[in-house]
């Protein structure tokens, strides 16, 4: 299949008489065009935090102050040193990915930048003594889509050629990866494990299994496992298991394979929040090549507020908690209003996620882009179609993906009546300019 979801063939419209589908297609457009008068002006471009998700953070200002002791284990946080981030910070990512601390750098406040770092690395110094990427030619990164949009920006940005790979329920298709891998001018995947972006799939067991498996014919080949969501489960009684990679790696006699990032970005400050690399020792060794170069030290200040507020993992499980209580009712929200308006309509599916950030939507095929345009037009911007595809490049223009996660419960029922309505009129005037 060519996505998570295939949306059905059929719909009400196509059993339709041509009258009678042509005058709904006139019915629907009158319904649009009252709601484009309200002069609505609604953003679901981007899985933001809401303000009552940001604000749960606020005792991390508090937990530093002019008095406060800025030593951690012996570490002084105010001045240089410590490159690879304060005891107490690689501890607390250790126990969220389940790795041991000496596999963790922590360093800045965004996983991303941490990404691109990477790709630097390989790109200048080459991984882990091998040609620098720079000196190789018609490399490839493979991009399970639809997927992350930035993801696939880093990779096209050192000039990959970013190859589309099909995303299934329990992960990318490994049938497909096993075969891309063994060119030696790929040398990396894009991940998002657990919730994926924008999909919400946990990657099962034997996926990672299979991931962890891998006999690349590229040496420097390594997977990009981008765990932003781990703990951003929507029911924290429910959460989704993934198995850890690094432990199925050396089950399958593996070594320098992955390197796993996570941040607090979505967890307390956007923007402000600290992230991480995960690795095996040696290819951590070999990341502090450059990083050794690039940055003296991390804002350790920054990872002591997190510390203090945050002990260890459970104290995170207990917040995320909290974040889950404002973001639930977004996402069921989404639920009801697709499966009232659309649901019977038959013109589209998407996706039900238990944790993560996004809604996968799959309209009509050569539907979306004119969707998301109506849905400008009427006063609701949308992530751009087909920006979960490399280049922008939807080969069936049917995907979008819907972030709930920052408009009020009032303004997301608002906007999603306009998607809704956009999905219904665009779908019908396909229908009849189809027989036309």
């Amino acid at each position: 299949m060519d996505s998570v979801l295939s949306a059905p063939q059929t719909s009400i419209y196509s059993a339709m008489t041509t009258a009678d589908l042509a005058f709904e297609v006139e019915r629907l457009k009158g319904e649009v065009k009252a709601l484009k008068s309200l002069g609505l002006k609604l953003d679901m471009a981007r899985g933001k935090p809401s303000p009552e998700q940001v604000d749960l953070s606020r005792p991390l200002l508090d937990a530093v102050n002019a008095s406060s002791d800025l030593t951690d284990e012996g570490v002084d946080a105010a001045n240089y040193g410590a490159p690879d981030g304060l005891p107490s910070a690689r501890r607390l990512f250790a126990q969220i990915l389940e790795v041991d601390p000496a596999q963790i750098i922590v360093s800045g406040s965004s996983s991303l930048n941490l990404m691109f770092d990477v790709l630097a690395h390989g790109f200048v110094c080459g991984i882990q003594g091998e040609t620098p990427w720079c000196q190789q030619q018609n490399l490839k990164f493979l991009c399970p889509s639809p997927g992350y949009d930035r993801h696939f920006a880093v990779s096209e940005h050192f000039g990959f050629e970013n190859v589309p790979v099909t995303m299934t329920a329990t992960g990318p298709d490994m049938d497909q990866v096993e075969e891309l891998v063994k060119d030696p001018a790929v040398k990396g995947i894009w991940c998002v494990p657990k919730y994926q972006n924008p999909t919400g799939v946990t990657f099962s067991d034997e996926t990672v299994r299979r991931f962890a498996a891998l006999k690349p014919a590229a040496p420097d080949f390594r997977i990009l496992w981008d765990n932003a969501y781990v703990v951003h489960g929507l029911y924290p009684h429910e959460e989704d298991s993934l198995l850890e990679i690094f432990s199925a790696i050396e089950e399958a006699g593996g070594s320098n394979l992955v390197y796993e990032f996570a941040s607090t970005s979505k967890i307390t400050f956007p923007g402000s929040g600290i992230a991480c690399v995960a690795a095996s020792v040696e290819d951590l060794a070999d990341l502090r090549r450059s990083f050794g170069i690039e940055r003296v030290c991390a804002d350790k200040i920054n990872q002591l507020m997190h510390t203090r507020v945050f002990a260890d993992a459970s104290a995170v499980k207990e917040h995320m908690d909290q974040m889950a209580q404002v973001l639930r009712p977004r996402f069921e929200l989404v639920e009801a209003k697709l499966a009232e308006q659309l649901g019977e309509v038959g013109c589209a599916a998407w996706t039900c996620p238990r944790g993560g950030y996004f809604v996968s939507f799959e309209a009509p095929e050569g539907c979306a882009k004119a969707i998301v345009d109506l849905c400008r037009e009427v006063g609701v911007t949308l992530t751009g179609a087909g920006a979960t595809w490399p280049y922008g490049d939807d080969p069936r223009d049917s995907n979008i993906r819907l972030a709930p996660s920052y408009p009020t419960l009032q303004e997301l029922g608002e906007a999603l009546d306009v998607f809704c309505a956009c999905v219904k009129a665009v779908a019908a005037a396909q229908e009849l300019e189809r027989r036309s």
